[in-house]
């Protein structure tokens, strides 16, 4: 989506500079969802590894 209105953006404006800072927002938010992602993954391998090990507690 952002990637769009940069490209918007700078078709409108001409302004690189416009486009480069929200592509570099796009590239930010792409991290945080990966990380936000590879953390969920984490936190269910942890609960995995726990059922494995009989030590898991429904909360």
């Amino acid at each position: 989506m952002i990637k769009k209105i940069a490209w918007e953006a700078f078709k409108n404006t001409g302004d690189i500079n416009m486009y480069l800072e929200l592509k570099q927002i796009e590239d930010i938010e792409d991290k945080i969802d990966k990380n936000n992602f590879d953390q969920k993954m984490l936190t269910d391998k942890e609960k995995l590894i726990d059922i494995e090990n009989n030590n898991y507690t429904i909360n």
